[in-house]
Parts: structure tokens; C-alpha cells; sequence
């Protein structure tokens, strides 16, 4: 357990500034959701095949966020502990961003579609060297009574840049006039202009968060200030060892992110072909634009619901307790996304999008507040990294699994992901109740 009595509140302009970079982040992390599946059918996959490619992400942070854990627990410069990475982080994702809508000019051996998935998976592990640090940077730097609040400022901050950059490939298409459709097998002009613009606010908002947060020294934690020395062997004897609250929620976080997972990978072509009927596997056709733009509306629904019900959690968690929050907010998730198989008028998608925001915004506070303060403080870092196994691994069994249940179980109709994905939102649920609360 963590001793709070060293660690000062803080006040709210400081752990808005702190919290910055991930407005950032998830800039251009929506980016990747809303367009991926979109930029990878385009190069060539197959909707059945598309899971099996998202795959690069997972593996990107199922590798890299231990290991930068682990690595940012013993790192102590004149840039602080954690900054060197989100500083590190920032830079690649950014120019990731900037490179992915190009994979057809830039392959020479490999077919576009994989070197696509190589630079998904490149911007994806970037993407875990920036956001990794910042989970443990509000654990460092505030005490137990401000976890919950902090938590929920990243969460709105996230909700924020995904807002924008979700919608910003639809209002430069709609209002600014740039291109949505594209020859076949490449990509509109208003998704590369998008993914520009989301390298700049990334870089921006990293910065302002290096420059205005100063981090504590590590005597303010009663550590070393040169941990034992450690690598791989570390992280595993960590992972063994675990605080068994982390354990409990494994169960929680799989069912959630299999759910988000098939949500991110076929919401495009599942509302494709079942709202805008567009025939399966036509990606050139302007009913297919106008869907994945209309998905990217979508997702910025969710998340500009996610950040308001962010900043209204606190106050829920005090009331009914942190277990029953979450619980509360991912059976809305689930039968949201269930309801999306009875959904024929694009329009009314924005009602399931709701309740998905209510489910998106509790999963990226609710088990980190409860984690939190059953870390030792000198390993926030690796802690944080290896809780996010519990984040991957259920996406990469959706990765193996979905494809070939799409195919064979659902015969193409990948609307039954959908359907498959809000009963595994209520199976986390149920399974979050279990857990006891302290």
C-alpha cells in the first residue's frame, strides 16, 4: 500500500496541466480507431481478415507498455521520470500519423495492406510509449483522495481528442471540401489531411504537458533514487507477484476490451452493409465513404459522452461505491451495442453511441482508481504496464477468433460481432460486482 501522507494535493489547474498530453494522445488514437479497418480494407484485406491485422496493435502494447513501465520506474534525469517518454512517444506516433495513409507509395516488396498493418503497429507501440507513463504520472503525483478526480480529467481530456479527431475526417469532407472518395486502393484526401492535423495536436499537447508539469524527485517517495537494476526476468517475477486486486479485474477488463475490440474493428463495415446497404467488400463506392465517415461521427459521440460522464464519476463512485459505478456503466454499454442490430436509420446510431460513451468513460477511470493504491509507489510504473495485458490480450483472442466466427458462424454478416461484443460488455458487468470495494 502507498503512503499518502508525502504526496500533496494538488490544485485543479495542475492536474489539468499534467493530464495534457493525452488529449493528444487520443487524438490520434481515434484517428487509428475510426480509419484503420477503413485505410486497411482499402489496401486490400478482407473483412474476415481484418481482425487478424489489428492484431500489430496489441502486440505493440502488450510488449511495450512493461517494459516502459518497468524502464520509467528507474529513470531519473533533468526531464523527470516519465517525460522522456511521452516526449520519446510523441515524436513516433507523430510521424506514424503522417506516414500510415501512405503505405501504397511506401511498400517496394510487400503488398500495401502490410506494410499498412506494420505502420498500425508502429504507431500503436508509439502510441504505448506516450500513454503508459501518463497512467503512472497522476498515481506518482497525487494522493489517494485525488486519484478518482484525476483519473477522470484524463478521461475527459481523452473523450476531447477523440471528439475531434473522430468527426474530423467527416467536417473536412462535408464543410471543407476535400475529397472523401478515393481511386481504388487509395486513401481520400480528408482522412490524410486528418491524420496531418492529428500529428500536430499530439506534439502540441505533449509538450504542454512536459513543460508545466515538474515531476517529484524520488526521495519524495522513500525509494532509491537508482532502483535495482532489472529487465525482463524483473517484469516476470512483477507479474507473478501481482497485488491481487489486479487479478480480480483481469476478468473485468477481458470481457470489456474483447467488446471494444470488435466494436473498433467492425463498426465500419458492419454499419456499411447493414444501415447504409452497401454491398460486402465495396470500398470505393461513396454509401461506403459516407458510412465510415458517418462511424467517425459515431465514435465522437461516444467519446464526447465519455468526457462529460468522466467528470459526473467521482461524485457517482463516492455514492454507490466504485464497483457498482462500473458495473452500472458497462450493462449501459452492453445493451447499447446490441441495439445497434435493430438500427436502420444512420441517425439513430447516435442513441447506442451514448450508451457506449457511458461504458467507454467508466473503462478508462474506474479500474485504474480502484488499482491504484494497492501498488507499491516504486513500481507504479511496471504495475501499470503489466495491467495492461489484461487490456491486450482479450483483443488479441478477438483478433484469432472473430474472424473465422465471421466467417463461418455469421456467415459475412459481421453485424453479429456487434451483437457479440454487447454481451460481452454485460459479462463484465456481472463479473465486476464480484469485486469487494477497499
Amino acid at each position: 500500500m502507498r503512503d499518502n501522507t508525502s504526496i500533496p494535493r494538488l490544485s485543479g489547474r495542475s492536474i489539468w496541466n499534467m493530464s495534457a498530453g493525452f488529449l493528444g494522445i487520443q487524438f490520434g488514437f481515434a484517428l487509428q480507431n475510426g480509419n484503420a479497418s477503413r485505410m486497411l480494407q482499402t489496401f486490400g484485406a478482407g473483412v474476415e481478415h481484418l481482425g487478424l491485422f489489428w492484431l500489430a496493435a496489441p502486440l505493440a502494447g502488450m510488449l511495450v507498455q512493461p517494459l516502459i513501465g518497468h524502464y520509467s520506474d528507474r529513470t531519473w534525469c533533468r526531464l523527470g521520470r516519465r517525460s522522456p517518454y511521452f516526449l520519446g512517444g510523441a515524436l513516433l506516433t507523430a510521424l506514424a500519423l503522417v506516414l500510415l495513409p501512405h503505405a501504397d507509395v511506401l511498400t517496394v516488396l510487400l503488398p500495401p495492406v502490410l506494410v499498412g498493418a506494420g505502420m498500425l503497429m508502429i504507431m500503436d507501440a508509439s502510441i504505448n510509449v506516450a500513454m503508459e507513463p501518463f497512467r503512472s504520472l497522476v498515481a506518482d503525483k497525487l494522493p489517494d483522495e485525488q486519484r478518482s478526480r484525476g483519473f477522470s480529467v484524463q478521461t475527459f481530456l481523452i473523450g476531447a481528442g477523440a471528439v475531434a479527431g473522430s468527426c474530423l475526417p467527416y467536417v473536412l469532407g462535408e464543410y471543407l471540401g476535400l475529397s472523401k472518395t478515393a481511386a481504388p486502393g487509395k486513401v481520400p484526401q480528408n482522412v490524410v489531411w486528418s491524420f496531418y492535423t492529428g500529428a500536430l495536436v499530439l506534439a502540441v499537447s505533449i509538450l504542454w504537458t512536459v513543460v508545466t508539469t515538474r515531476e517529484y524527485p524520488p526521495g519524495r517517495y522513500a525509494v532509491p533514487a537508482k532502483p535495482s537494476a532489472g529487465g525482463i526476468g524483473a517484469i516476470w517475477q512483477d507479474f507473478l507477484h501481482m497485488p491481487p486486486k489486479m487479478r480480480q479485474l483481469g476478468l473485468v477488463q477481458f470481457f470489456s476490451w474483447f467488446a471494444l475490440f470488435s466494436l473498433w474493428v467492425f463498426a465500419t463495415p458492419a454499419i456499411a452493409v447493414r444501415v447504409y446497404g452497401t454491398l460486402p467488400g465495396d470500398t470505393a463506392s461513396e454509401s461506403y465513404a459516407d458510412a465510415a465517415n458517418w462511424v467517425g461521427i459515431l465514435f465522437g459521440i461516444y467519446n464526447g459522452v465519455s468526457a462529460l460522464y468522466a467528470l459526473c464519476l467521482p461524485a457517482i463512485a463516492r455514492a454507490a461505491g466504485r464497483s457498482a459505478a462500473h458495473a452500472l456503466s458497462l450493462t449501459a454499454g452492453g445493451i447499447a451495442l446490441i441495439s445497434i442490430y435493430f438500427i436502420r436509420d444512420p441517425l439513430l446510431l447516435i442513441l447506442p453511441m451514448a450508451g457506449v460513451g457511458l461504458a467507454w468513460g467508466s473503462i478508462l477511470s474506474m479500474p485504474y482508481a480502484m488499482l491504484a493504491n494497492t501498488i507499491p509507489p516504486h513500481k507504479m510504473g511496471v504495475y501499470m504496464g503489466i495491467f495492461n495485458f489484461f487490456i491486450t490480450f482479450p483483443q488479441l483472442v478477438n483478433g484469432l477468433l472473430e474472424g473465422i466466427i465471421v466467417r463461418y458462424v455469421y456467415h459475412g454478416q459481421v453485424i453479429y460481432a456487434l451483437v457479440l461484443a454487447g454481451v460481452f460488455m454485460i459479462l463484465a458487468a456481472l463479473a465486476v460486482l464480484r469485486l469487494k470495494e477497499g
